[in-house]
């Protein structure tokens, strides 16, 4: 009871600090705001804080506050949710898809609300400024221009701030220990897509105010004069230009074309964001820059905690080699570190790569597998194909040195709670690769069928389409939960469909199937650590609480020595204070920071590694134990396998329903695009025909790329 009142303040606390958040952007455009901020900041001119703590404490600190208490909020929520009748229909009404399309992908009620209020927030900002503007319209100083050269140029000014609201929400969906979007349900690897819309649409507005600046510049023989010029109010349009060049670059190389077939060039254009954001501070100023610095404040300490955490390194323990040119990697973890299915892990191999990192999916349980964490790889890209050669190569090598593969592991991520569990009924929908988090779901699952803590385990139904039958072979893991007679509390049911053949096995013979999967040991002579995880939400609230302290102080004090009082100098000496110092007071307090934190998260890792037990090494069993499945006729009968076709999904969701009995049914797809929508259209269908005592769909989309 106590718990959940605290969860219940918690989550209060959050909402009404994110709407004061939102109120401020709201609020900022007007001219009532402006006047009431110019008075607050000359107030605070005479106090130790001055603007700069004013802006910070403002603008900077409550979504900063946002982390903390959303840190602690993850700390206390209990892993398995709460069931609760009734709540299908309404809970299928916000999760399911409303827009499914090709071009923008599939959008659930929730996104569309949420893209329609930030579009909204967009366009009041820009109309507040543009009205004032052209009320009060006044020729420039500087240059002479005409009346509608002057009325383009404040609007594409305004597209500026603009792309200045974008960048202020730009980081925060690729936070991952320090992830504000987990506190909603949504995790790293969905949020993405959100930092892609926020991104193109920042640089969408950046253009237009670039490119519309340089034209009237052009069109009234300014161009030269005005590019080169560093205003009293801080700006300097050349580091704007090259930083919408910069920002272009990264957003080309971002291009799924790109992205997918030369991930090197997006991975190592992806860190010009440092670049970008110092020319944007020198473009925009230091009062603009507080409004954006949340997302890069956290941003910073996130990475920074996660390169901390991923070491130090540990090795490749074993590795299963399937038919289908994937390869199960199984690495050594410690026994005190759980994690929920469907969690990734960043992967990096110093020897294919010292500087690449690459998200996989966790396809094995913390609940079954005490000491080993199992991840599936598919060799389709350069980075995955040099590991499938590495493997296949270091087999054969008798040298234990040689044989031993080290590797840096970074997370795990994951759901806080298991909210499969809520749903009456399970229909998982894999293609290809993307069976990888419905495996570890299965394994969770099937943990749980021996423990009387769970009464109520949902019915499931796995549709898996793949294009050869070899690639039913990543079935693996799972093999015994299939094969074995189902159970009263799991039940069950495989449905495969493999797509570009037109016979081929029968369930029983994938029996033999899996006997083909090849097991390859590798040298642990030198293995000393195994994977702990991250460190805990507690902590990582107190670490961004220390840091946003010290920033403070150490903004205070580099102003108060670099930057001559407020109350000794004169109006002359003020003017003549370069704006650039404020900018550079800004790094350097950060920098100072992010190194202050550094030092202590260094200590606190060193002394949790030696707290740790080593290592517990002991032969990978796996290869007998599944040789050796028994299948019942029971079992075997509860399976199909179809050759030459595509699931129909309406017959299979027309099925489930009849035999779940209008349960609430949960839908977990992962695989291609084409798959998600066709299964988003049919949830969307089935919730547009729902009638009383029907069974509800919910529809949850997973990615296992990014």
């Amino acid at each position: 009871m106590a718990k959940s009142t605290l969860l219940f303040v918690l989550k209060a606390l959050m909402a009404l600090i994110f709407a004061a958040w939102i109120s401020l952007w709201l609020l900022k455009p007007t001219q009532l705001w402006t006047e009431k901020w110019k008075g607050a900041e000359d107030a605070a001119r005479n106090t130790v804080f001055g603007y700069y703590g004013l802006n910070f404490a403002v603008y900077t600190f409550p979504p900063i506050a946002l982390a903390i208490i959303g840190s602690l909020y993850l700390n206390l929520t209990p892993k398995e949710p709460i069931r609760r009748k009734g709540r299908g229909l309404i809970a299928a009404c916000f999760s399911n898809p409303l827009v499914v399309n090709a071009l923008v992908g599939v959008l659930s009620t929730l996104e569309i609300l949420a893209v329609f209020l930030f579009l909204l927030f967009l366009a009041w900002s820009f109309y507040a400024r543009i009205s004032n503007d052209f009320k009060n319209l006044k020729p420039s100083k500087s240059i002479v221009l005409n009346s509608w050269q002057l009325k383009y140029l404040r609007v594409a000014t305004r597209f500026g701030l603009l792309a200045e609201g974008c960048l202020a929400f730009l980081l925060f969906p690729i936070l991952r220990g320090l992830a504000l979007f987990r506190v909603l349900g949504i995790q790293f690897e969905a949020s993405i897509k959100y930092h892609t819309w926020l991104g193109t649409a920042m640089l969408f507005f950046a253009t237009f105010h670039g490119a519309s600046t340089l034209f009237i510049w052009g069109v009234s023989h300014y161009i030269q004069e005005e590019i080169w010029k560093w205003q009293d109010t801080g700006r300097i349009y050349i580091a704007g230009e090259i930083c919408l060049v910069v920002g272009l670059v990264i957003w080309v190389t971002s291009l799924p074309q790109i992205r997918r077939k030369k991930f090197e060039i997006f991975y190592y254009t992806h860190h010009l964001y440092m670049v970008f954001l110092v020319l944007f501070l020198f473009h925009a100023g230091d009062r603009h820059f507080y409004a954006v610095f949340p997302g890069i404040f956290l941003f910073g300490l996130d990475k920074l905690l996660r390169i901390i955490q991923s070491r130090p390194e540990t090795c490749i323990l074993s590795a299963q080699i399937f038919p289908s040119s994937a390869i199960e990697l199984i690495l050594p973890k410690d026994q005190g570190l759980k994690y929920t299915p469907t969690s990734v892990i960043f992967v990096k191999v110093p020897s294919i790569s010292k500087y690449q990192w690459h998200s996989f999916s966790i396809i094995s349980s913390s609940s079954v597998d005490k000491n080993t964490m199992s991840i599936l790889i598919k060799s389709e890209g350069s980075w995955t194909s040099s590991l499938s050669n590495m493997i296949q190569t270091r087999q054969e090598s008798d040298n234990d040195q040689l044989k031993y593969i080290p590797i840096a592991v970074e997370g795990p991520y994951g759901p806080v709670s298991m909210d499969f569990l809520r749903y009456d009924s399970l229909m998982l929908v894999a293609g290809g690769i993307g069976i990888t988090p419905f495996l570890s779901i299965l394994q969770e699952l099937a943990s749980f069928e021996n423990t009387s803590t769970h009464k109520f385990l949902p019915r499931i139904q796995l549709i898996y389409a793949v294009k050869k039958s070899e690639d039913i072979c990543l079935l693996n893991s799972i093999s015994t939960l299939i094969f074995n007679q189902p159970s009263e509390k799991c039940r069950l049911k495989v449905k495969i469909f493999v797509t570009q053949e037109q016979y081929g096995t029968t369930v029983r013979e994938l029996l033999n199937e899996f006997s083909q999967v090849k097991t390859v040991h590798f040298g642990t002579k030198f293995l000393n650590y195994s994977i702990n995880g991250l460190e805990s939400p507690v902590w990582m609230a107190a670490i961004t609480g220390i840091s946003s302290i010290l920033f403070l102080i150490f903004l205070i004090i580099f102003n108060h020595i670099f930057i001559p009082s407020q109350k000794m100098a004169s109006k002359a000496t003020k003017e003549k204070t370069p704006s650039s110092i404020a900018d550079l007071l800004i790094i350097s307090s950060f920098i100072v920071t992010i190194t202050g934190s550094i030092f202590v998260a260094l200590i606190v890792r060193r002394r949790r590694i030696q707290k740790l037990i080593p290592p517990i090494l002991q032969k990978q069993g796996k290869d007998l134990e599944k040789s050796s499945i028994q299948a019942s006729d029971a079992a075997l009968e509860e399976h199909e396998i179809h050759f030459g076709g595509r699931p129909n999904f309406q017959d299979i969701f027309a099925k489930f329903s009849d035999e779940t009995g209008g349960s609430d049914i949960g839908v977990m797809v992962c695989g291609p695009e084409t798959m998600k929508e066709s299964v988003a259209t049919e949830c969307q269908q089935k919730l547009g025909s729902n009638k009383k005592h029907k069974a509800s769909f919910s529809f949850h989309s997973l990615n296992f790329t990014l």
